[in-house]
């Protein structure tokens, strides 16, 4: 469980990662596991961050978090976030995509971080509060240093969670949560892909393929 070295400067490491290190080794299981926890760091390093998508928690069903936020392991069906997700994607763009794996969006530069890492099993939410979230905002501020981002904001907890980092040469794209509680309440025709594609080629930089 250790820091991807792009990241690992952060002062979070220093003063929060320690303490949550030592919870996480006397709990008894917890997902997405060891070897997938940074994974959203390691996959987007701050120089190459583009836009920013803020999930909550990984997904509480064994076999299903990949560590990238709304992403599962390659083979899993999409849960119906991410399904709706991927209407989304189909009516703004015309997009289809095959399977639920996200690590393709975090290759070109999409942020895929969700505010606390880690997660017991079949219980969302359980390690919310372990102060996971200072390491988001870390994340985020240190990608900032390399040049505007992107932000999609999917519901009110990102919304908190990102509240005062965006700046005025910043992308803020905010709607409801994709969630089907939540989704035709505003997520649906939100646009977000082709907002970010449009910003970004309106600073000369090429666009995200959300095929991948």
């Amino acid at each position: 469980m250790t820091p991807p070295a792009a990241w690992s400067h952060l002062p979070f490491f220093r003063t929060g990662w320690p303490a949550i290190r030592d919870r996480l080794a006397a709990s008894p299981g917890w997902l997405p596991g060891p070897g997938r926890i940074f994974a959203a760091l390691s996959a987007t390093p701050p120089q190459r961050v583009r836009a920013v998508i803020l999930g909550q928690d990984p997904y509480p069903t064994p076999g299903h978090a990949n560590g990238l936020a709304f992403s599962v392991a390659p083979g899993i069906a999409p849960p119906r976030s991410l399904r709706n997700i991927f209407t989304e994607l189909q009516a703004d763009l015309g997009v289809t995509t095959a399977g639920g794996d996200l690590s393709g969006w975090a290759a070109q530069g999409v942020l895929l971080l969700n505010t606390a890492l880690s997660v017991p099993p079949g219980e969302a939410g359980g390690h919310a509060r372990w102060g996971w979230d200072r390491l988001a905002r870390e994340a985020i501020a240190e990608a900032q240093r390399h040049g505007p981002l992107a932000f999609l904001l999917w519901g009110a907890h990102a919304e908190r969670a990102a509240a005062g980092l965006p700046r005025p040469a910043d992308l803020v794209v905010a709607s409801a949560h994709p969630s089907p509680l939540s989704a035709r309440r505003g997520f649906f025709g939100s646009r977000p892909f082709s907002r970010v594609n449009d910003w970004l080629a309106g600073s000369g930089r090429p666009p995200i393929d959300w095929s991948a």
